[in-house]
């Protein structure tokens, strides 16, 4: 409990840091949003001086920082120039979509990455420990953007047997009521199974790109954990003990190598946030990465600054939820 404890402290300063490193870094951006938005061409000169006064833009750094600072702590993000939407109400709004793929994606890699991590330690040298390790090389050597433009062109436009990439739902069904924002869920929740298949069949692709990402350093700890687990004394104890492989395999070997297995879990679920910005890009996914990557080319400081601090966020989520699962399976690690 001290260790979540001092965790909670510690996010306080990073979260200040995020604030004040992503207030600085939207004020170097090029280019003026007052010009930006004010591109009809019968705005004069000092129609766009009085768009920065209203935009706050006249002022110094130090002026708008404090500002942004004061409305921060009354939980408002201010609002979005180009939608005209409240950030906070943006991100309510596209936070479902980014949370449904990612964590779809997240079990996708776990679900395959365990099992073939497990199976090339306990066969080095097969044949499928090295698809193991093709499968890592490609995952880290592979950007996600060309990943995603890859699966399009060869399961849409070659084969056909995947859906236009279009976004998280096929435009001529009806999205179901809204009860938790992930579509799957709510259509299950509405018995509408065609909409949960339109739905499913969207997301193949996206959450196929972000898990390939996520296999390579969940494949490559899974192994490594576990041929050191193998190699260890106790391991060889149990097996001069005459217990079952399976019974060392699982309920020692296993257990012990989850440790640091998790904790790149964690840092991977993490990462994934981040790559999501651009698989929701390519696939046209109406999440905060897609919305946040549109605020950088309109130059719209507010939803880019919403964007990070709610990723930082939710990466202190992360990593202290890790912790609690780190304690969970080893207490000795709390100490």
């Amino acid at each position: 409990m001290t260790r979540i404890a001092l965790r909670l402290l510690s996010a306080i300063p990073t979260l200040f840091g995020v604030v004040l490193v992503t207030f600085l870094l939207t004020r170097v951006l090029p280019g003026d949003p007052a010009v930006f938005f004010a591109s009809n061409p019968s705005m004069s000169t000092a129609d766009i001086v009085a768009l920065r006064e209203q935009l706050g833009l006249d002022k110094s750094l130090i002026e708008q920082f404090w500002i942004y600072l004061v409305a921060l702590c009354q939980g408002d993000l201010g609002n979005s120039l180009t939608t005209g939407q409240s950030v906070m109400t943006e991100i309510i709004n596209r936070l479902p979509a980014s949370a449904e793929l990612t964590v779809f994606a997240f079990l996708l890699a776990i679900g395959v990455s365990l099992p073939l991590g497990l199976a090339a330690a306990l066969r080095p040298g097969s044949l499928i420990d090295h698809a193991s390790r093709l499968i890592s090389t490609l995952g880290v050597s592979m950007p996600t953007f060309v990943t995603g433009l890859l699966l399009v062109y060869v399961f849409y436009f070659l084969l056909g047997v995947a859906p236009e990439p279009i976004g998280r739902m096929d435009p001529f069904l009806f999205d179901p009521p809204k009860v938790t924002g992930l579509l799957t869920v709510d259509a299950l929740i509405a018995g509408d199974m065609e909409v949960f298949r339109a739905a499913f069949t969207q997301m193949i692709l996206p959450a196929v790109t972000m898990a390939l990402f996520a296999l390579a350093p969940l494949t490559r700890m899974t192994r490594a954990a576990m041929l050191g687990t193998l190699g260890s004394e106790f391991v060889r104890t149990a097996r001069a003990s005459g217990l079952s492989r399976r019974k060392i395999i699982f309920t020692y070997a296993f257990r012990n190598a989850l440790l640091p297995v998790v904790t790149t879990m964690g840092m991977t679920f993490s990462y994934m946030l981040g790559a999501n910005v651009l698989v929701e890009r390519v696939f046209s996914w109406p999440g905060i990465g897609a919305f946040a990557m549109d605020s950088i080319i309109n130059l719209d400081y507010a939803p880019l600054q919403g964007f990070m601090l709610v990723m930082a966020a939710i990466f202190i989520l992360v990593n202290l939820t890790t912790d609690i699962v780190v304690t969970i399976i080893d207490p000795r690690a709390a100490k």
